[in-house]
């Protein structure tokens, strides 16, 4: 990206400013109320996501297949989340809040009922998986479009903070639900957002105050003639150089943070010899803490102005991986992940806020999918840059072997 490219307008470079004092903390503890019915909304789809993982082998001896098979199970729900982010932000999306979180309560509950319908058919179990994922991918754009109607970035840092966390402990609860009501049960786990989406559909009602609501900037000149065409994707935005700027920042930030996901655990269970019970504990701590701690990265954004904070979030993430990668012993391999956790998290709530303002404001709820879109493009990368990793780990070890 260019030097200037999040320095694009008079005020590019800075993000919305902390409420002032004389608001008496009233509009911060609404966008933090906010924050935490929205992050409701999207969490159990970060469940959905991770949760199965644990149990796929014993998914797989039910089913009479193997475990390659079986990971169809979250390939699938995947596909569905990358699918259902442009395909409802591009049609009830562009309605409202409201109507796309009508609509993805339907692509859910649709999702479930094949899921429980299916049997032990894998065909069948995989496409209702994908309909899982396309309802907890309509979902998480709600929310974040909602979020952005707030004062502040605080609520989108919230519903981001909320994501990463359900994503890490997914893995447990998926485990947990798994030992009770059973296998199948973990598939459905996404099937928790419909306990708060009449409290989010209440809230589609609240006045706009943030940058879903402002005047903002148009798209470059030349976008106009092909709008209609492209704004079902919401790509209008790729026109404007500042949203291109966070978008990359954003595509970075989760390929490092999902790769460190699936690769940094392995690392540590090599150099110490854990077992997967005790590694996925440790891992999925460290995780957790980090993406807490970004809620003081998500405070201090404002401060900082955009160029600053994304200068930040992308010097932790690079060095995180090269800690997580070469560092010679567990904790610090962990802490890399934790550290990739933290400016993942911390950087979807801001940037998403930050995006949005980078267009026209009829074009933001198109260019939040369109972002989320692209942060699901980096889980998808993340996993490939840990498995083509072993050349990285090897030399991982042997780094190890020197300093012992």
């Amino acid at each position: 990206m260019s030097p200037g490219a999040l320095d694009t307008a008079a005020g590019a470079d800075t993000l919305p400013a902390e409420p002032p004092e004389s608001s008496t903390g009233r509009g911060v503890r609404g966008s933090l109320r906010t924050g935490l019915l929205l992050a409701a909304v999207a969490v159990p789809g970060a469940v959905g996501l991770s949760g199965p993982s644990l149990v796929l082998p014993a998914i797989a001896r039910e089913l009479h297949t193997g475990l390659d098979s079986a990971s169809w199970l979250m390939s699938g729900y995947g596909l569905g989340m990358m699918l259902g982010t442009p395909l409802l932000t591009g049609t009830a999306g562009r309605r409202g809040p409201r109507a796309l979180l009508l609509a993805s309560a339907g692509a859910l509950l649709l999702g479930v009922l094949v899921t429980l319908a299916a049997g032990a058919a894998l065909g069948p179990l995989v496409a209702g998986r994908v309909l899982l994922g396309v309802g907890a991918a309509g979902f998480n754009v709600a929310a974040f479009q909602l979020a952005a109607r707030q004062p502040d970035g605080r609520a989108s840092g919230v519903v981001a903070i909320g994501s990463a966390a359900g994503g890490t402990v997914g893995l447990f609860i998926g485990a947990a639900v798994a030992a009770g009501p059973g296998w199948r049960a973990c598939l459905v786990l996404p099937v928790l957002t419909l306990a708060v989406l009449p409290a989010a559909l209440r809230g589609c009602a609240a006045p706009a105050h943030g940058p879903a609501a402002g005047p903002g900037p148009e798209p470059a000149r030349g976008a106009g003639a092909s709008a209609a065409s492209r704004s079902f994707l919401g790509l209008d935005a790729l026109a404007v150089s500042r949203f291109r700027a966070v978008a990359a920042v954003m595509l970075v930030l989760a390929t490092v943070n999902f790769g460190l996901v699936y690769g940094a655990p392995r690392r540590a269970a090599a150099l110490t010899g854990w077992s997967a019970v005790q590694t996925g504990a440790a891992g999925s701590l460290a995780t957790l803490t980090g993406a807490l701690l970004s809620w003081s990265l998500v405070r201090a954004a404002p401060r900082l102005g955009l160029r600053r904070t994304a200068g930040l979030l992308l010097g932790v993430s690079f060095a995180a991986l090269a800690l997580a990668a070469f560092a010679p012993w567990a904790p610090l391999v962990l802490l890399g992940a934790g550290a990739s956790a933290c400016v993942n998290a911390g950087g979807q709530g801001v940037l998403t806020g930050a995006g949005a303002e980078a267009v026209a404001p009829q074009r933001r709820p198109e260019a939040i999918g369109l972002f989320n879109l692209v942060f699901l493009l980096g889980a998808a990368l993340g996993p490939q840059l840990a498995a083509s990793g072993g050349r990285i780990a090897g030399l991982g070890s042997y780094v190890a072997s020197l300093v012992h």
